[in-house]
């Protein structure tokens, strides 16, 4: 008897038992790869190997609540107390995209993705192919602010891909993000990052959002009455309109991508050139104060244009361009506004304007979609606003090649009045100036009498909160309004925009187009099906009932269809005060995803099972393990002078006496009482059954990769327990 109850205490091993600085208040496995993610009290995301090395530290800045990994292991999304959702990248941490799908706290993810391509009304695997790369080369990453390393800031280093490897990689495969707060809303993002639809719960608390095979919503909550919903469209979010949806999605967050770019090439832009001309001014004001100092009654530029036309020099001009200025200051200045000016142009030629151009013309693969009417117009993909868009994106371009004439020839007039400044300071000082370069006088005057005063290039830049009408002469209105009829584009004002106020119409018609998916999808997001529970205890706040909403894949019901290959699981703890009859038990409920379906063909294919916890025991946690296992965490009633042991079991459900459910078609609802009678009585004596010598709390992330990897947390210490599945086989620690 000692031995059998020794082999039964060998399995359970503790792997691990380190200290951390912070209370762990979440833990989730990487699905593909050893590494745990941890989320502390004091708002730090951990992430740690198996052998506890670990590789990354981040804070967010505000309390996390909920974590989830993507399906391929490689990004990580955090939600937020404030309803930001953000993604990480697994290699290092960095921030790879934050969403503000929600107002209140992210309580729950859930990141889900096809398992199968679907197919066609022919049989056949659709494909589609994304041809931008037949025209252009690989996208613009966002240009690194200067003066700053890498790792410095959140800008994408030229050696770093982890932004374009959010997108490239999720595509692969059709998912979707699932993301529930505390106030019953629940957002779904394609891919992670683009929203597509969105439904309220007001009245319940969400606690399991997931989505099937064929994209339907499974929400598994626990407040007022218990319920379970399964919620899906008239034609699906799945089947019938994922390939629609994946098109869209493929190409809407590559636009995002690519206007995030364009974003950071603006502020970078602005900011150098207002550092440069802050340098100008810096130095080229002081000879305004020269010039009242002196009781003189002119200008700066008097002053220039009289030295210009060779007129005596004036003492406020000499002792500025002899004593203030000096041929070190022209230099130092000349190299702060035209390096400024050539960094410009590289920043437009590198990243601003390859991106404009790419999302001109995935606009235009979108627009020839939203001709489709027949298959893209019930995924709201408006052909009107989507025309807009493109058109704004042409506007934009337009705008990015006047910026570039406009820049240029700013730095041709600067370099010009530096050059004439450095002839006229060699001859104050007596010095040869025959190897200077040459200046053209007509650009001084020029730029004296509309660029001395003004800065264009900066007010194409610049935000403002006055709305400032670029200047354009009646001559190049009327051609702009002869091209009109001529059709192609309707806006005859765009060239008395700046480039920032054509961006900013830019991002607000992508906005509104995509933002027409989201509010068609949300509006056919209805609940098909509601199945109440149990009612809670009097005081709910106060009560944690364990409870899962699992699938588990390879099982197939009766009248079951051919190509559902799938099974629903619902478990949960049964609480003692509304049902005393049935006291310490657990409910498995399965096959509620087809039970709809199947009411209305004249049959039910809901089936539950209730499971009587063991005499001086109760369950701690429950959850779907592998295999079609229901794996139970139990704890043994004790007194407070004893600690207690726990136990988990292992329960196959094919040996759980599984009975058929009535439900109507018209009252959404059943009585566990209807199963009393045939309640299942779970045995200690079961070999699979693992003791374990002290009283457990629920474990923070479970693994499967390992046998059973179970995490737990306790005083400022992370516990990692390892149950193997054979007494023979060793666990890899690497």
């Amino acid at each position: 008897m000692e031995t059998d109850e020794a082999m039964r205490v060998l399995p359970f091993q503790l792997q691990f038992d380190k200290p951390v600085a912070s209370q762990i208040k979440i833990a989730e496995w990487n699905p593909e790869k050893d590494l745990l993610a941890m989320a502390t009290e004091d708002s730090k995301i951990l992430l740690h190997r198996f052998n506890w090395q670990r590789l990354w530290t981040i804070s967010p800045g505000k309390s996390v609540t909920s974590l989830c990994w993507r399906p391929d292991g490689k990004a990580i999304a955090v939600g937020l107390e404030d309803g930001t959702i953000t993604l990480h990248d697994v290699e290092n941490g960095k921030l790879l995209r934050s969403l503000k799908s929600h107002t209140v706290a992210v309580v729950c993810l859930n990141w889900e993705e096809d398992a199968q391509p679907s197919k066609n009304d022919f049989g056949n695997i659709p494909t589609y192919e994304d041809r931008t790369s037949r025209f252009f080369p690989p996208a613009p990453r966002i240009p690194q602010m200067p003066g700053l390393v890498s790792g410095d800031t959140g800008f994408t280093d030229d050696s770093e891909d982890s932004f374009r490897e959010l997108a490239n990689s999720s595509h692969q495969r059709f998912s979707i993000l699932c993301s529930g707060d505390k106030d019953g809303s629940i957002c779904f993002n394609i891919f992670g990052i683009f929203p597509i639809g969105k439904i309220n719960i007001h009245k319940f608390h969400v606690a399991i959002p997931n989505v099937d095979e064929q994209g339907r919503f499974v929400k598994g909550p626990f407040s007022f009455d218990s319920p379970v919903f399964r919620t899906t469209q008239s034609r699906g979010v799945g089947r019938t309109w994922k390939d629609e949806l994946y098109q869209v999605a493929l190409q809407a967050s590559n636009i995002e991508d690519l206007t995030e770019v364009i974003r950071e090439s603006l502020t970078v832009m602005c900011k150098q050139w207002t550092d440069a001309t802050h340098t100008f001014r810096e130095k080229f004001d002081s000879l305004s104060t020269l010039i009242v100092d002196n009781g003189l009654d002119s200008s700066p530029q008097e002053e220039f244009l009289s030295l210009l036309g060779g007129a005596r020099t004036s003492p406020p001009i000499h002792q500025f361009l002899a004593n203030s200025l000096g041929e070190a200051g022209v230099k130092r200045v000349s190299k702060a506004v035209c390096g400024a000016g050539k960094e410009l142009q590289l920043i437009v030629l590198n990243h601003l304007q390859p991106a404009a151009e790419i999302i001109g013309f995935r606009m235009g693969e979108l627009r020839g979609l939203s001709r489709w009417r027949a298959r893209f117009h019930g995924i709201g993909l408006d052909e009107k606003l989507i025309n807009n868009a493109t058109e704004n994106s042409g506007m934009f371009l337009v705008q990015v090649e006047r910026f570039m004439r406009v820049l240029s020839s700013v730095v041709q007039q600067f370099s010009n009045f530096f050059n004439w400044l450095l002839k006229c300071i060699k001859l104050l000082m007596q010095e040869p100036s025959d190897q200077l370069p040459r200046y053209n006088s007509e650009l001084v005057v020029i730029f004296l009498k509309f660029l001395y005063d003004q800065d264009p290039v900066r007010q194409l830049l610049e935000p403002s909160e006055i709305d400032h009408d670029v200047d354009v002469d009646l001559e190049t209105m009327q051609r702009v309004r002869d091209l009109v009829n001529f059709g192609g584009f309707s806006d005859c004002n765009y060239l008395r925009r700046t480039l920032l106020k054509e961006f900013q119409l830019l991002e607000s018609s992508f906005k509104e187009a995509f933002l027409m998916p989201f509010t068609t999808i949300s509006t056919k997001i209805l609940c098909e099906d509601f199945l109440p529970l149990f009612p809670l205890p009097s005081s709910p706040t106060s009560v944690f009932i364990p409870m899962s909403v699992s699938y588990y894949k390879g099982i197939s019901q009766p009248h079951q269809a051919s190509d559902h290959d799938f099974i629903d699981y619902v478990s949960f703890q049964v609480p003692n005060e509304p049902f005393s009859d049935i006291a310490n038990c657990i409910g498995i409920l399965r096959g509620f995803m087809h039970d709809m379906s199947g009411i209305k063909k004249g049959y039910t294919s809901l089936e539950a099972v209730l499971l009587s916890v063991p005499s001086g025991y109760h369950c701690v946690d429950l959850s779907l393990y592998k295999e079609g296992q229901i794996v139970l965490l139990l704890n043994e009633a004790c007194t407070s002078s004893d600690s207690g042991e726990a136990c988990m079991m292992i329960v196959r459900t094919s040996d759980l006496p599984f009975v058929s459910v009535s439900r109507s078609p018209y009252l959404d609802h059943w009585e566990l009482h209807q199963l009393k009678d045939s309640v299942f009585y779970l045995q200690m004596g079961n070999a699979k059954v693992r003791i374990i010598p002290h009283s457990v709390v629920a474990p923070l992330a479970v693994s499967a990769s390992r046998g059973v990897a179970s995490v737990y947390a306790t005083r400022k210490r992370a516990l990692v327990y390892i149950l193997e599945e054979d007494e023979d086989e060793v666990s890899d620690t690497e």
